[in-house]
């Protein structure tokens, strides 16, 4: 009661001065904004929406009406030019669609990762989601050990290995094809795919069995779950402190959770077998525990470090391969005429065969300029961020060092200087003869930070779409939207909604 009292006696007076002290800490921040603005407004950019936060309620405005962000970029960049300013509170981001800057940035180790985005994808509201992961990390030489340890998983001569998997696993969404085209029901195939680009990445990255075509996980909701909160958290300044986002918030953290005891399970599993000197797959579960050297006595944070790549991995292995598959099939139900030409194609290399082999991949030109085409106008993962450290001239401008430049792989696409009628779905953009792209195609990303799983995903879906025009037809469902939906990757809104039918001659 003392304690109380002496508290009530002096409330009066502390509480003018914790407010002061705030008010002058907030001054000080808005002084730091504006000597932001004087430092960086030279350069074009679009009317801020607000002193404080900038740009971001303009992001937000687009969110809530369920649009896509990079449209807005798409916009910025046909208007302000190659090179334009964004401001999110205290930070600076440039978007930049300069293709000798793309080039100069990307493709050298000495711009690191920005610390603005990557930090928010360490955890998402104080749940740790990617953290140091092979994707998040900033440090080059803790990039660099991650990248050299996990690149036999991804040789090409384990990726040749896998392809009895491909076969399999897309063997099953044949079976579950047949049972729609046999019941005459219409088939969600982005659901589908998803499923099997799920089963895939669990069976030959982590040996563990799911068949989700037969049976329900809570996986595909978590994966989606983070997703969404990690663009709030991302792109809305606020999100976290608002009442009414709490609920959600909470399903973001149990879902990060979730992901994240599966994976310390799995990895448990694994180093038992290898204890026991059981005989493993060199995949990437074998790839994350040697990562982390074996230790006998892991430390708490060799754990995390763990589970950080099985994340990134679990995610970056079925969502983006699982969206490419699902736009294509939306742009082949679109375009008879090139449905019909790659067709022609897989009857005359893959025929009648069941089993595709990796030699036949090779032979399929005209899928893989399909496949190109578009990640070219969908690329599902949109864009990457690297931080400018030292200033710089580009298109003419001068920039000063410290902020984040943004490229948008999106924006770049669908930009009509770098491709003639840029909506316009055109797999002979990627002939082998056409002039190649520069530095404006990169739904990979370029240089050293590329992802390093961009083989295996195109066998995948290669795999995948050969076995699908070999053996169906299929046609979209009248009346179904083809907008793009941005959830951190991006998906078609629609889910392709397809009759399916046999075809006559299989």
């Amino acid at each position: 009661m003392a304690i109380l009292s002496a508290l009530w006696v002096w409330l009066p007076q502390i509480l003018p001065l914790s407010l002061g002290l705030s008010f002058l800490v907030f001054l000080g921040y808005c002084i730091y904004i504006k000597y932001l603005h004087l430092k960086y407004d030279h350069i074009p950019g679009p009317p801020r929406k607000s002193f404080l936060f900038g740009h971001s309620p303009i992001l937000m405005e687009v969110m809530k009406k369920d649009g896509v962000v990079h449209d807005k970029f798409l916009e910025w960049a046909e208007t302000y030019g190659p090179v334009y300013r964004i401001n999110i509170l205290h930070y600076v981001i440039i978007g930049v669609y300069c293709p000798e800057a793309t080039k100069r940035i990307l493709m050298s180790p000495k711009y690191p990762k920005d610390k603005f985005l990557y930090k928010r994808l360490f955890n998402l509201f104080g749940q740790r989601f990617l953290g140091n992961g092979l994707v998040t990390a900033q440090n080059h030489e803790l990039w660099y050990k991650q990248r050299r340890i996990m690149d036999p998983a991804f040789s090409s001569l384990y990726l040749r290995g896998l392809m009895g998997t491909f076969n399999e696993r897309a063997e099953k969404l044949m079976e579950r094809l047949s049972e729609e085209a046999e019941n005459n029901t219409e088939a969600n195939m982005l659901h589908l795919v998803n499923c099997v680009a799920m089963d895939i990445i669990a069976k030959v990255a982590f040996g563990v069995e799911l068949d989700l075509l037969k049976s329900t996980s809570p996986f595909p909701k978590a994966i989606e779950t983070c997703l969404k909160g990690m663009i709030y958290y991302i792109r809305d300044a606020t999100f976290e402190y608002k009442p009414q986002n709490w609920p959600f918030i909470n399903e973001v953290r149990d879902a990060c959770r979730l992901l994240r005891s599966t994976g310390a399970q799995w990895i448990n599993e694994r180093k038992t077998a290898l204890q026991n000197g059981e005989d493993v797959p060199k995949d990437i579960l074998t790839q994350i525990i040697k990562s982390a050297g074996q230790e006998e006595n892991m430390s708490k944070e060799d754990e995390e470090f763990m589970l950080d790549n099985f994340v990134t991995f679990f995610i970056a292995g079925q969502e983006t391969t699982a969206n490419q598959l699902g736009f294509c099939i939306m742009e082949l139900g679109r375009h008879p005429d090139i449905l019909e030409k790659v067709r022609k194609e897989v009857d005359e290399v893959i025929g009648m065969k069941r089993e595709i082999s990796y030699d036949d991949l090779g032979s399929l030109t005209y899928l893989s300029q399909v496949l190109k085409e578009t990640l070219r106008i969908y690329p599902t993962a949109p864009g990457t961020s690297r931080t400018l450290l030292e200033d710089m001239v580009i298109d003419g401008i001068h920039i000063p060092g410290g902020v984040t430049c943004m490229f948008s792989s999106y924006t770049s696409g669908r930009l009509e200087t770098f491709f003639k009628d840029p909506l316009k779905f055109d797999p002979d953009r990627f002939h082998p003869d056409a002039p190649k792209p520069y530095y404006c195609y990169y739904p990979f990303a370029l240089g050293p930070r590329s992802c390093l799983g961009q083989n295996f995903a195109q066998m995948e879906a290669k795999v995948v779409m050969a076995k699908l025009l070999q053996r169906f037809d299929f046609t979209l469902v009248p009346g179904q939207s083809f907008d793009v939906k941005d959830n951190g990757t991006l998906r078609p809104k629609s889910g392709v909604l397809c009759t399916v039918k046999y075809r006559l001659n299989q």
